[in-house]
């Protein structure tokens, strides 16, 4: 069953909106929309407003003007449809280090995000979270405690904690902070296989356009203002980065030097 295409294919779309700390303007007129089947990389420098966009699209601060629609409604009218956005925030190393949940039990607090917390677990969710394990590759880790795990695994089971919510659009916030360099490629491979083979829209942010410039489709580049938005592979010019970062463009960009 199809609906419009109309109603459906921006999944994500913000309208001229802005936001500001205090007398500190972190976002200045943002604009822009994100499809289904996007795999979109967030970038800029630190400070230059990524996390406080994550958060206006997952709901948690209200921007002071603009829009904000989720799956075609305004982000204030929507409670169900919220949990098909799955979040990985960016601190999950530190943050579940201590936490003494298994891994089976921490993939299970996504399937609640969706159900609500009283809501008695089915065999539909158990199925939803074995899958999101199976998935994530983390399936032989189940019955371990978190912290007993790499920085690598961890990161996976993160992503299956969302999975498991059985998210239309998948956010990720600075995933890879703290995971060696060969983890993260396996990661950035496995994010790739997510958004090729399940149709996955996924937004991940980072201030490493090294990391993410070969892997996503396209790349937001934010400084407070959107300074540029179009396909990966024309935005990884010169001009760009420093519009982005100022002069400082060369400990941003390591790739082009072959060894």
């Amino acid at each position: 069953m199809k609906t419009s295409a109309e109603s459906t294919e921006n999944l994500i779309e913000l309208k001229n909106v802005n936001f500001s700390y205090g007398l500190n303007p972190v976002l200045e007129d943002v604009c822009f929309a994100v499809k289904a089947g996007d795999y979109i990389g967030v970038i800029g420098p630190n400070g230059g407003g990524k996390t406080t966009l994550l958060n206006i699209i997952l709901g948690l601060i209200k921007p002071d003007s603009g829009e904000v629609l989720v799956f075609g409604r305004r982000i204030d009218q929507i409670k169900r449809e919220r949990a098909h956005v799955g979040y990985v925030p960016q601190r999950l190393s530190q943050l579940d280090a201590n936490f003494p949940g298994t891994v089976y039990e921490i993939v299970c607090s996504g399937r609640t995000a969706l159900n609500g917390l009283f809501h008695a677990f089915s065999s539909a969710d158990r199925q939803a979270v074995e899958e999101a394990m199976a998935v994530a590759e983390v399936g032989q880790f189940q019955n371990k405690l978190i912290n007993s795990l790499s920085g690598g695994e961890r990161q996976r089971v993160m992503i299956a904690r969302a999975l498991s919510g059985d998210p239309k659009i998948l956010i990720l916030d600075e995933p890879t902070t703290g995971v060696d360099l060969a983890a993260q490629e396996q990661f950035y491979a496995f994010l790739a296989k997510l958004n090729r083979e399940r149709g996955l829209t996924i937004m991940l942010v980072s201030h490493d356009i090294d990391a993410v410039a070969n892997e996503v489709h396209k790349l937001l580049l934010l400084n407070r203002k959107v300074i540029g938005f179009k396909a990966a592979k024309d935005a990884t010019n010169k001009d760009y980065m420093e519009r982005l970062y100022g002069g400082k463009v060369d400990f941003v960009f390591h790739h082009h030097h072959h060894r």
